[in-house]
C-alpha cells in the first residue's frame, strides 16, 4: 500500500452572525489584523501550526493542519480566547472540510508523456513548458492528481481522507494496467 501523507487540511465553519474583529485583534495576541489589506483578521496558532483566519461575518477558516483533530482543536482553542474576550459566540460550531491537500510516492519514475497519452487529453493536462507535473483529473472522487515525473504525486480537492486514497489507489491501478508503473 502506497503511503499518503496529509500536508493540509482547509476547513471553515461559522462562530456566529457578527464578531468584532477589532476588539478580537487587541485580545488575541499576535492577531493581525489590517482591513485595508485583507478583510479578515489572521490568527497562526504554534500548536497546532495552524492559522485561523476570522472574518466580520462570523466566518473562519482553519488551515495548515494536518488531520481533522488538529481543525477541531484549532476551532476550540481559537473560540475559547474569543469568548473569554467578552463576545458571544457558538462554540460547538458545525466544521465544514473545504480541501484535502495530501502527497504520496508511487516509488518508481514514470514517463508523463506517455501517460498523458495514455489517459488522454479530455481529462490531462501537461504543458511541461509551464509546469512541471502532469495535471489529472478523476472524476470520482472529484479530485486533481499532480503527478510528477520523479513519481510523486499530490492529491487536492478531496474533501475526506478516504477520497485520496480511492484516488491514489485508482491512479496506480490504471498506471500498472497502461503497463505505465511498475
Amino acid at each position: 500500500m502506497v503511503k499518503i501523507r496529509i500536508e493540509n487540511v482547509v476547513a471553515s465553519t461559522s462562530l456566529g452572525d457578527e464578531l468584532d474583529l477589532q476588539s478580537i485583534a487587541l485580545g488575541l495576541e499576535g492577531a493581525e489584523y489590517e482591513p485595508e489589506q485583507f478583510p479578515g483578521l489572521i490568527y497562526r496558532l504554534k500548536e497546532p501550526k495552524t492559522a485561523i483566519l476570522l472574518f466580520r461575518s462570523g466566518k473562519v477558516v482553519c488551515t495548515g493542519a494536518k488531520s481533522m483533530a488538529e481543525v477541531e482543536n484549532s476551532i476550540a482553542t481559537v473560540s475559547a480566547q474569543i469568548k473569554k474576550g467578552g463576545q458571544k459566540i457558538n462554540m460547538h460550531p458545525k466544521i465544514e472540510v473545504q480541501n484535502i491537500v495530501a502527497s504520496s510516492d508511487l516509488e518508481s519514475e514514470i514517463n508523463l508523456n506517455a501517460i498523458a497519452v495514455t489517459l488522454g487529453l479530455d481529462r490531462v493536462e501537461y504543458e511541461p513548458e509551464q509546469f512541471p507535473g502532469l495535471v489529472c483529473r478523476i472524476d470520482e472522487p472529484r479530485v486533481v492528481v499532480l503527478l510528477f515525473g520523479s513519481g510523486k504525486l499530490v492529491c487536492t480537492g478531496a474533501r475526506k481522507p478516504s477520497d485520496v486514497e480511492v484516488a491514489v489507489k485508482k491512479i496506480t491501478k490504471e498506471l500498472r494496467g497502461a503497463s505505465l508503473l511498475r
